[in-house]
């Protein structure tokens, strides 16, 4: 399976960077940072797909994170044309461990590119 690059800079024009937000898409630091200075994220939109970034809201609770990354996935399955590349979301502020959010994942389709932490907790 492939996974996502470490760090990620730049997108192909297929490319979704997927990211951790809070739910008011107030994206002050970190990976919503970079999503909205350089892939299309909105100010005030903490969920779904804008530009060529994913927000999933991982700021209000593991239930809410479930929720997302469901819907996540089934966005992803509806545009098989897009890759998703899947930041550690929900593993930095919001205060999660990889071995809470990479389950969440389980049955992700080939074109959501896990990190490396993930994808290993999963094979």
């Amino acid at each position: 399976m492939r996974t996502s690059p470490d760090r990620i800079d730049a997108l192909q024009p297929n490319e979704v960077f997927v990211f951790g937000s809070n739910a008011a898409g107030a994206h002050h630091g970190g990976a919503a940072r970079l999503a909205h200075e350089r892939f299309g994220a909105v100010w005030g939109e903490g969920h779904g797909h804008h530009g060529q970034s994913y927000a999933v809201d991982t700021m209000s609770g593991l239930a809410t994170i479930r929720d997302e990354v469901a819907t996540l996935l089934r966005y992803a399955a509806e545009h098989p044309e897009l890759d998703f590349l899947v930041t550690e979301l929900g593993c930095g502020i919001a205060g999660h461990r990889p071995e809470e959010i990479a389950p969440l994942f389980a049955g992700a389709g080939e074109n959501v590119l896990l990190p490396r932490r993930f994808r290993a907790l999963l094979d």
